[in-house]
């Protein structure tokens, strides 16, 4: 202290973390015009409904809670296509939705517009498609055609009993 003021003239270290502040230190401290307390608590456990949790629980990530998020939201999306309330989840779904019918009445009648051409050049010839499938499609159609086989002697057995599951 000279002349009515703190000058420092050397780094000192008054105070360490998780060290109680004595007096001096913080009459020195408030002179200074630091104020370096910080006050809060620290959790040591949680407590809820009879169960214990670490606080470790706690730290939860942005991109945790965007994924719940997401999921949340694409819940809301499927319930609300399912019970037929628009919502701003499903309106794009239900767009689409739409979309697919209209492609499906274009498919089967001459209605034509410019998206649905791409599509019925494919079903007129998908050939014409297949280089640039590769040879990827050839192995594709290998494997189908004994699931194919299959799939016919199971539905024979259930024609035979004469009741569906679904009816």
């Amino acid at each position: 202290i000279a002349k009515g003021s703190i000058e420092i003239v050397s780094n000192v270290h008054l105070i360490h973390v998780d060290t109680k502040v004595g007096a001096s230190e913080a009459t020195l401290l408030q002179m200074l015009g630091v104020k370096p307390f910080h006050y809060g608590l620290v959790v040591e456990n949680i407590y809820d409904n009879g169960s214990v949790f670490a606080p470790e629980i706690l730290d939860i990530t942005d991109e945790q809670l965007i994924g719940k998020f997401k999921s949340a939201v694409a819940n809301v999306a499927a319930v609300s296509l399912e019970i037929g309330y628009c919502t701003q989840a499903s309106v794009p779904h239900s767009l689409i939705n739409g979309f697919k019918k209209v492609l499906a009445v274009a498919v089967e009648t001459d209605i034509t517009f410019p998206l649905a051409e791409g599509i019925k050049a494919y079903i007129a010839d998908p050939s014409a498609f297949a280089a640039a499938a590769g040879p990827v499609a050839a192995a594709v159609e290998e494997t189908a055609a004994p699931a194919k086989k299959e799939e016919s002697e199971e539905e024979e057995s259930d024609d035979d009993m004469g009741f569906s599951l679904f009816d």
